[in-house]
């Protein structure tokens, strides 16, 4: 891709106008790139269009040695002058400005100059879109728009871009809970709902009846087992708001488990607590004693009192008369 078209996708993709200090980080490596290719191309032509051949090692090295005789020469035939007193605070120059320039204040200036040059670079290209968008038979154009710079349709289109919004539908707003459902079916489907709730761990009868209202899920049958509960899958609307061509270009689970440890946490986190629980209420219940409840008897439970139980355990009832 070239970087015309990377700057123009940036400008496009961005919904804040995008400035030339982010563009240049971003961008810094492609711009020195096409920048020393340019270089590169240029001395090679200037060297293929050059008359005189290159001149040979030897007769450079000549050339250099009869100049340096001829200076040397002009400098001994010249009248010495006098000597001068040199003032103490000449002969005594400051460490600082006598040191040569730092490996870091050279790295730096550098840096401060390649990235001038980026920017430079950047620069021309977006002055190149913005006359390419300015043309009559483009509908977008880039603006320059609080320091940045940003995609947009142009005024002469407001009506019927206004006309063709009002006509969209509105975005579909799905609560978390709702997501956890069409995700199970969109990877599980034809699925049933006790198996879904089986799976997310609480009742989703109520989140799938939201989810044939938005026309994202569909039924797909029934299953042949003991009830025949209603299958269901995922439709058309739901492949058009995802942005999919079918469902095999959903993210596989080998996908997900590439995404690290914080996906793993939210998955192994609740199983340790669960099990830390169920541990400490064993614990508890070992150390407290059982009771077992009195069963009610028939009449008003308010009248029943405290029941002392004998030593021996045993409860003594008193027989009831039969009635007649």
């Amino acid at each position: 891709m070239s970087l015309k078209a990377k700057v123009e996708a940036i400008i496009y993709a961005t919904e804040e106008p995008v400035t030339l200090s982010e563009l240049a980080p971003l961008l810094k490596d492609a711009v020195l790139a096409d920048l020393r290719a340019e270089e590169e191309a240029r001395l090679a032509l200037n060297q293929t269009v050059s008359d005189g051949p290159p001149v040979p090692e030897a007769d450079e090295a000549l050339v250099i040695a009869e100049a340096l005789d001829e200076a040397a020469a002009e400098f001994a035939n010249q009248p010495s002058a006098p000597a001068q007193a040199i003032p103490v605070a000449d002969q005594v120059q400051p460490e600082e400005s006598r040191s040569a320039p730092t490996k870091k204040e050279q790295k730096q200036a550098e840096e401060r100059e390649q990235l001038k040059a980026v920017k430079a670079r950047l620069t021309a290209i977006i002055d190149e879109l913005t006359a390419d968008y300015a043309a009559s038979d483009r509908g977008m154009e880039i603006r320059q728009i609080a320091g940045g710079y940003r995609m947009a349709t142009k005024p002469e289109h407001h009506d019927v871009v206004v006309s063709f919004a009002k006509s969209l539908k509105p975005p579909v707003r799905l609560s978390l809970q709702a997501l956890e459902t069409l995700s199970v079916i969109a990877y599980k489907q034809p699925v049933t709902v006790p198996e879904i709730s089986e799976i997310r761990g609480v009742d989703s009868a109520g989140v799938i009846a939201t989810l044939l209202d938005r026309k994202l899920i569909t039924t797909a049958g029934r299953k042949q087992v003991i009830g025949r509960p209603i299958l269901y899958k995922t439709t058309k609307e739901f492949l058009l708001r995802f942005g999919l061509n079918d469902v095999s270009e959903l993210p596989s689970t080998e996908e997900f488990e590439k995404l690290g440890d914080p996906q793993a946490e939210l998955f192994s986190a609740p199983a340790t607590e669960t099990a830390s629980a169920s541990a400490a209420s064993a614990s508890q219940s070992e150390e407290e004693p059982v009771t077992e409840a009195v069963p009610e008897q028939n009449g008003d439970s308010s009248l029943m009192g405290e029941t002392d139980i004998p030593a021996d355990g045993t409860f003594a009832t008193e027989a009831e008369p039969e009635k007649s």
